[in-house]
């Protein structure tokens, strides 16, 4: 099923009404009713009763997000609110590592207490933890030295930032962030895709997947690094629809 958009969003936001000078756009715009005045939503293109939210020139008529670009929009929004999420759990995982680093002696003694606990019982379902991946792995990470871990904490901060940063911009579609969404992206792909080849699970396909969408659907989106005429294009396409948005919403054919 088709989504409107344009309605949808007059429906959670409300309707954006203008009043231009222009007489020939006016009286497409404008309606007498028993009601009262009703005047056409530049966003969604239906009737709405009261006074206009504005009025003056027909180039001065706001910019109101229609049709794709909300679409577009949604998209933005919906990988700010995944780049917020996935920033907050590596603050999460970095501060974790920054209190084991500080506390590691009694962690390993807490973890081999526990280990001699549950030996006995996956010994009975005929499971070596003495020769586990995941016990190795543990191990193998309390023989870190304190300043390699603390390294990794601040790593993990600097790229839980990153993260952040990108939420913010994608939130309020700001082209800068959509660049360095792209970049940030882009570079952890190949350290994905081996990590693919070290274990595979489905969480890690399907980030690997979402993360090389959202490159290409940015990039070409948003004409990015040149592509389909770069930012010239994009800019004659957002300069286009801001001197346009009064006469299509009044349903005048507009100059090729």
């Amino acid at each position: 099923m088709k989504i409107d958009w344009d309605r949808r969003t007059c429906a959670r936001k409300g309707h954006v009404t203008y009043a231009p000078d222009d007489p020939r756009l006016r009286v497409r715009l404008h309606a007498r009713t028993a009601l009262g005045d009703v005047w056409r939503c530049l966003r969604c293109g239906d009737f709405a009763l009261g006074e206009p939210h504005g009025s003056g020139p027909a180039g001065d008529a706001p910019l109101v997000p229609r049709g794709k670009v909300l679409r577009d929009l949604f998209v933005l929004r919906f990988l700010a609110v995944e780049r917020a999420v996935r920033g907050v759990f590596i603050v999460l995982v970095a501060v974790a590592v920054w209190k084991f680093s500080n506390s590691r002696d009694a962690v390993r003694r807490l973890f081999d207490e526990y280990l001699d606990v549950f030996r006995p019982v996956f010994r009975h379902f005929h499971y070596d933890l003495d020769h586990s991946p995941v016990v190795g792995s543990v191990q193998k990470v309390f023989g870190y030295r304190h300043s390699t871990l603390l390294l990794v904490a601040a790593l993990l901060l600097a790229y839980a930032l990153i993260e952040l940063i990108e939420a913010v911009g994608l939130w309020y579609a700001r082209r800068w962030a959509e660049y360095l969404t792209v970049v940030a992206t882009a570079a952890f792909l190949p350290l994905e895709v081996y990590e693919l080849t070290e274990h595979v699970s489905w969480v890690k396909i399907a980030t690997l997947v979402l993360n090389v969408l959202a490159v290409l659907y940015i990039a070409l989106t948003k004409r990015l690094f040149g592509l389909r005429g770069g930012r010239r294009r994009f800019e004659e396409e957002r300069h286009s629809a801001s001197l346009m948005e009064v006469a299509e919403s009044a349903g005048v054919p507009a100059l090729p």
